[in-house]
């Protein structure tokens, strides 16, 4: 097979400049499908400068059984055009990419939270942005909603939202059209929480008057009069214990459509071209499974990633069996750890209420939200792990996302931020951390794990 290379120029501010190569490969179809034409590439004659020496610079990781050779840091953009405008997303996406990340992960649902005046604003930032390079130089991945009863908005003409191929496609154009692009690199199916949020700025008020503050303990009379903003946000097509949830709950089961039928409408998409790979978000062992069966049985399009929640202090999920199931040697999917910092809680930010960090932070904004670090003994944990941080000489950034990010089978972690200071050091975190975490952090590590294990369940 005929490969490219992508120039990485590192430069340190005391050494000469050396080189990293990173190894690309060419833009092929998936295997087992009927493919029209393959996807435009171009060549990639402008090297991607990264301030770094190369011993601290990011590694890259093959996504699954894809092409697609990807940073070990995905960039999440889900507060672009709420918490983040448009400039202050340009910066960070310009950041990231100086500093080596290649891949941005996006959705049509974004920003967080959900709403019908700011849906797509997200991808409209990337796609503004987007236009100042090559487009090979990116690895773009959104996501597709799935289904819902309370988010038809997204569609022209629809009351619930499915994942068929009418859903699909429609998802997929709007998305094209709103990120300037006319190919995704990796389509996901997105399920995301059912809940409610409330914004701060509508209830800071009522906080005042009633005399607590948003990030204490708020009395249930109190809490069930603030205005609230309603989510129901997408999740598969069919029902899945999520957030904060640990069983399956037998009644909850509800017709959905069938993985097959699925698999062909992402298949017709590859094969126009307009989407490269596929992956899931959120799912289960039996849903990875059943769609891995189903494209082997229908030579169908296979799923080569799936993006769940991955962190020290929401690890059983994963861990219990899906690494079985996605270890390279069965069925070879990557995964895309999201939420590492579990929402910023493992960095200590949230146990003083009154700090201007967690004043700024996204669960004082939006105290509904990721509620499952907030009403659990999550915070109890946390203080665990900072205790264990200090006493190695790390910051408790460092260990969390050190801790991902040594996970063999963590193929990349999605950071979020929302300032650049915030991104930078994230990244530093991952890049200057002693690689891999030193076998006395990790056994400490395992012992708190012996004594909270998920501790964010509610």
């Amino acid at each position: 097979m005929a490969t490219t290379s992508i120039t990485f120029s590192a430069i340190s501010p005391t050494t000469t400049t050396s080189r990293i190569h990173l190894r690309r490969h060419p833009r092929l179809p998936l295997p087992n499908t009927k493919t029209t034409r393959l996807i435009r590439t171009s060549s990639l004659k402008t090297p991607i400068t990264a301030k770094l020496s190369d011993k601290n610079a990011l590694q890259y990781r093959k996504l699954g059984d894809s092409d697609l050779e990807i940073s070990e840091i995905t960039f999440g953009t889900m507060t672009f055009g709420e918490q983040n405008t448009e400039k202050e997303a340009h910066e960070m996406l310009s950041y990231a990419f100086e500093r080596g990340i290649n891949i941005l992960d996006s959705a049509e649902a974004y920003p967080i939270p959900m709403k019908k005046e700011t849906q797509g604003r997200t991808d409209l930032y990337i796609g503004s942005w987007m236009k100042s390079l090559p487009r090979d130089k990116v690895i773009l991945a959104t996501k597709v909603c799935g289904y819902s009863e309370r988010s038809s908005y997204i569609r022209d003409n629809a009351k619930v939202l499915r994942v068929d191929a009418a859903n699909i496609k429609e998802s997929v154009e709007k998305s094209l059209k709103r990120l300037n692009t006319d190919y995704i690199d990796l389509l996901q199916i997105h399920c995301m929480i059912c809940g409610k949020f409330f914004i701060l700025h509508e209830v800071a008020e009522v906080a005042t008057t009633a005399g607590f503050s948003i990030m204490g303990h708020i009395d249930t009379a109190t809490f069930c009069h603030l205005p609230f903003l309603t989510q129901c946000l997408p999740g598969p097509d069919r029902y899945v214990a999520l957030f904060g949830e640990f069983t399956y709950d037998y009644s909850k089961w509800r017709p959905s459509v069938p993985f097959a039928e699925q698999l062909r409408a992402f298949q017709d998409l590859i094969e126009e071209g307009k989407v490269r790979y596929i992956g899931v978000s959120n799912e289960t062992s039996y849903g990875v499974m059943e769609f891995v069966h189903a494209a082997k049985v229908e030579g169908l399009p296979k799923i080569v990633s799936i993006q769940n929640s991955y962190s020290l202090l929401v690890r059983c999920h994963f861990e219990i069996d899906l690494v079985e199931v996605c270890h390279p040697n069965n069925c070879n999917i990557g995964l895309l750890a999201y939420s590492p910092l579990a929402g910023g809680a493992l960095s200590g930010k949230y146990l003083d209420i009154n700090s201007e960090a967690a004043k700024r932070g996204r669960l004082n904004l939006f105290p509904a939200y990721m509620e499952r670090y907030n009403r659990s003994i999550a915070k109890e944990a946390t203080i665990k792990y900072m205790e264990l941080a200090k006493k190695h000489g790390l910051t408790p950034v460092q260990l969390a996302l050190g801790f991902a990010r040594d996970r063999p089978f963590v193929t990349s972690s999605i950071i979020g931020a929302t300032s650049v200071d915030q991104l930078k050091e994230d990244i530093d975190a991952f890049v200057t951390t002693e690689r891999p975490l030193p076998a006395e952090v990790m056994a400490d590590i395992e012992t708190i794990f012996k004594r909270y294990k998920d501790p964010a369940i509610l």
